[in-house]
């Protein structure tokens, strides 16, 4: 007899289901990439205003943002998994929104400090939860393709976030960047609430008759006839009473490999990635290049990066998850290297701009799907979270290191050039450590000749990812 988890991992695709599921998700993920992108377009206009800032303040306003995102995302992450996915879906935004809304009518500059951490908490939870409900709603056979394609509302946020820029770069007023943005928030907050809670969570919880309702009305909405199914039994009692650092020794006794793997590429791809899109604007201003111009050229990375998150979308069932990540990561470093070195010659360094915003979201898309699947239910949003975390904390320094110490001190391509051995490193460990997903049931993921296990009482994973076919995790 199926499993609950195997009946929603087999149903058929619907767009009023699992669909509508994956746009709403999708547009707290948009809100995530305008507020990153954001802060390339508002450093320009803090460096001319009336606050008078340094380089190191205005790092300090890039960098604010992304701690606060890395202390969020491995805050929502576990809490995620210790309080349901619902409930920290909708607190994340909550939070982010207000924040957001107080950065605008920030009467200092340290308390736009304060407020732009403050909305980075909720900002951080947005990817290790977000990806977590999709991935656990979305049918196995669909599941690559739909946590990629999950990845064009970065693009398509990003490119919003420039377009508004744009438009409003003749008035010179960030504070009317950070209006905009809070407002559309609040509403996805209250969108939000129609997401149910996450079935599979709900059984690893202890709440049975609930992950059934859940699920009944899942099989109904997709209006397809089901064979009797079952909810597994629980090997173990709720996960509430287990704490983060309980969880944070969880992800490293499952496998040490595939965790540190985790690690490597999501700090060296995020790395290069925060680094191009945080002083972008700058480079170029610097270049000679006028606001409007530096802004719209930005505006075009991310708007090819559209194109870049749907064919990997594609590629991912095609060649598989391991194959677009090392082959993005490898392009995207090589084309932001040539960028530096052909930046004084205006038509060939856009070039590589755009080759740069196509290749990097053909590796981000994947590894944003890649790692939540090699983690079984009870440690997907812990172990997604704090890989996401560790990015996110190297991601936080490049506002201030980049900006005031390796590109005065070593130049754009030695910096560029360094950061890119880092993405390579990071692809030669997945290869040699990490197993493809493409294809197979979440909690099945395993390795030939690898055996993992949880490091609590009464857990133990097989080669298979869980303790028998269909039942605890």
């Amino acid at each position: 007899m199926a499993t609950a988890d195997e009946v929603i991992q087999n149903l058929p695709w619907r767009w009023n289901t699992q669909g509508l599921i994956f746009v709403i998700c999708g547009l707290g993920f948009m809100f995530d990439a305008w507020e990153v992108v954001l802060t390339g377009f508002v450093i320009p206009l803090l460096a001319t205003s009336d606050w008078h800032v340094s380089k190191l303040e205005l790092g300090l306003f890039g960098s604010a943002g992304l701690i606060g995102m890395a202390v969020g995302a491995f805050a929502w992450g576990s809490i995620a998994d210790l309080i349901g996915r619902k409930r920290a879906f909708m607190y994340t935004m909550l939070v982010y929104s207000i924040f957001s809304l107080l950065c605008a009518l920030a009467p200092t500059y340290t308390l736009l400090l304060i407020f732009r951490f403050i909305a980075g908490l909720g900002l951080g939870g947005f990817i290790p939860v977000d990806y977590s409900v999709v991935s656990e709603f979305t049918p196995s056979k669909n599941r690559g393709t739909v946590l990629t394609a999950l990845d064009v509302w970065w693009p398509i946020g990003g490119t919003l976030c420039g377009l508004v820029a744009t438009l409003l770069a003749p008035y010179h007023n960030w504070r009317l960047l950070f209006g905009l943005m809070a407002l559309p928030a609040l509403m996805v907050f209250w969108v939000r609430t129609a997401i149910p809670e996450s079935p599979l969570y709900l059984i690893r919880a202890g709440r049975r008759e609930e992950a059934r309702a859940v699920v009944q009305r899942l099989i109904e909405r997709v209006k397809v006839t089901v064979p009797a199914w079952t909810l597994p039994e629980a090997a173990r009692e709720a996960s509430t009473t287990r704490t983060l650092f309980t969880q944070f020794r969880a992800i490293w006794s499952y496998n040490l490999k595939i965790t540190a793997g985790s690690w490597l590429l999501f700090m060296s791809n995020l790395l290069l990635y925060y680094g191009v899109v945080t002083w972008l604007p700058t480079i170029l201003v610097s270049e000679g290049y006028k606001a409007y111009a530096a802004f719209l050229v930005t505006t075009l990375l991310t708007a090819i990066g559209i194109v870049g998150v749907l064919v990997s979308a594609w590629l991912v069932e095609v060649i598989g998850r391991r194959w677009v990540v090392a082959v993005g990561g490898v392009l995207a470093a090589i084309s932001m290297y040539i960028f530096t070195l052909q930046l004084h010659l205006p038509t060939m360094a856009q070039t590589w701009i755009l080759v740069f915003g196509f290749t990097t979201e053909l590796v981000l898309p994947a590894i944003q799907a890649y790692v939540p699947e090699l983690y079984p239910t009870l440690l997907r949003g812990t172990g997604f979270g704090w890989a996401s975390t560790m990015s996110r904390v190297c991601a936080g320094l490049v506002p201030i290191i980049f900006g005031s110490w390796l590109w005065p001190v070593f130049g754009l391509a030695n910096t560029f050039g360094v950061i890119g051995l880092f993405v390579l490193v990071s692809i030669v460990w997945m290869w040699a450590a990490m197993p493809e997903t493409k294809g197979k049931l979440l909690d099945h993921v395993g390795e030939e000749g690898v055996a993992v296990q949880v490091a609590e009482p009464a857990l133990q994973y097989p080669q298979g990812g869980s303790s028998e076919e269909g039942g605890s995790y």
